[in-house]
């Protein structure tokens, strides 16, 4: 049985429609990803899996359970990570997370989440005093001192340096290979790759793509770059038939293909014969940012979501 299934999920708003006819699944113990821009419905959906939020129609089980009518039973078997939470600064770390452990009737042990999130040797300093990176993991804690079965995390590292967002990243990948569900919200596509096993998404309350992040990048990849270091301009023989399509930026002369593979082909015969040095080069594919911001592009420009 799936973790979460969705089927025909409807909700409106003063009449304008921002889930439409939604519907996906995330299986148990996967960390699915429900990525959108603003207004796409996703915080809405998330809420209404949570049992926060009532939806107009259609199918929704969240373990097993209806988030409408089961949600005392949902709240004790979720954990949930909002984006910013108000903590009471002049409570201690460890009095934080023993108030919140006694919602749970069977709360996991205090010093094992603290040693979870790297906070067990600041368990006696107060919340007012911590760092951005702290307070996140603070945060976290609370959502998994209950000992969920699945998390929601809402961008658990927006505004963190690159340190504190790896160690949260390594805490998540920990979660997850403990078998917890979690279902990530984030607009860092860095941290969508290097979490999420499974993806969707959301445009004008509509799923406009879903599946591996890999598969998808793969799938919707439309171009490669190649990139070389040439100096100020093209060096003298460079082969006519790649002119008209290379461009010289910074020192690097910079060529866009569909299949990069004849390109390299005919770069490789001319650096053979003239002896010029090619070890810089270089071929990148479309990124999943890149993905994303296509998908989201094709899809507001066809509201109704058909081909652009």
């Amino acid at each position: 049985m799936s973790a979460i299934s969705v089927s025909q999920l409807c909700k409106s708003y003063d009449g304008r429609q921002a889930v439409n006819e939604l519907s996906f699944e995330v299986e148990k113990g996967e960390t699915f990803a429900l990525l959108g821009p603003n207004g796409a419905g996703k915080t809405t959906t998330i809420e209404i899996l949570e049992g926060y939020r009532k939806a107009d129609s259609g199918s929704i089980s969240v373990l097993g359970l209806n988030p409408q009518t089961d949600g005392a039973e949902l709240k004790r078997r979720t954990g949930l990570v909002l984006q910013t939470t108000a903590l009471e600064p002049e409570l201690t770390i460890w009095e934080t997370i023993s108030a919140f452990a006694r919602l749970y009737e069977r709360p996991r042990n205090i010093q094992t989440v603290l040693v979870d999130v790297n906070l067990a040797h600041l368990r006696d300093n107060r919340v007012g005093n911590l760092s951005g990176g702290q307070k996140r993991r603070l945060e976290i804690a609370l959502g998994i001192v209950g000992d969920p079965e699945l998390i929601f995390l809402d961008e658990p590292t927006t505004g963190l340096d690159p340190e504190a967002r790896r160690k949260i990243w390594t805490l998540i990948q920990s979660l997850n290979a403990n078998g917890c569900t979690i279902v990530l919200s984030s607009h860092y596509m860095d941290e969508v790759q290097a979490l999420a096993n499974h993806m969707a998404i959301m445009v004008d309350g509509q799923i406009a793509a879903e599946g591996p992040p890999r598969e998808l990048q793969r799938q919707h990849c439309t171009h490669s770059t190649i990139r070389f270091d040439v100096g100020d301009k093209l060096p003298h023989g460079f082969p006519a038939k790649l002119v008209a399509d290379t461009v010289v930026l910074d020192g690097h002369a910079e060529l866009v293909a569909e299949d990069p593979t004849a390109i390299l082909s005919v770069l490789s015969l001319w650096s053979h014969d003239t002896g010029y040095d090619l070890s810089s080069i270089s071929v990148t594919r479309q990124s999943l940012e890149d993905i994303y911001l296509q998908l989201v592009s094709q899809r507001q420009g066809n509201p109704q979501g058909g081909p652009p």
